[in-house]
């Protein structure tokens, strides 16, 4: 059996609960833990020749900036409370990607929050996590 978690995080306080959930458990097993960050990507975005030029610098600028605004601190604090922690961040959608990293990872349980930052979206689109939940190929926690 695997000795990976899996915990996304949006940086909402639900998706905080998830990521201290995860701490704990994976303190108490000595499991391996990795936090990931989902960027919302669409390749379906229909751009000018400049704008598919400029395409790849924005996403390296989005993926700098999310690793130093929310994945850096948390492993940073998670390392120092002595959790082998590592961290993530991909293009896509949330759902989707974070079944992808479960697989690739082999991870034994995916961890994640109940509402994210965007609660008029999800009641218009449906929610990362219901989604999660339906397609995961792995047992999926949900913190309230």
């Amino acid at each position: 059996m695997s000795q990976v978690l899996l915990v996304g995080t949006d940086c909402s306080k639900c998706s905080n609960r998830a990521v201290d959930y995860a701490k704990e458990w994976a303190k108490q097993a000595g499991l391996r833990l990795y936090v990931a960050h989902v960027i919302e990507w669409s390749p379906f975005s229909f751009n000018t020749p400049q704008e598919l030029e400029q395409r790849h610098k924005r996403r390296e600028d989005e993926l700098e900036r999310a690793h130093a605004q929310v994945i850096d601190p948390i492993i940073e604090k998670l390392n120092m409370e002595g959790i082998d922690a590592h961290g993530v961040i991909r293009h896509g959608h949330p759902a989707e990607t974070l079944n992808e990293l479960a697989n690739e990872l082999g991870a034994t349980n995916i961890i994640i929050g109940r509402r994210g930052q965007s609660a008029i979206k999800a009641k218009l689109f449906g929610s990362a996590t219901s989604t999660l939940v339906q397609i995961a190929d792995h047992p999926v926690t949900v913190v309230p």
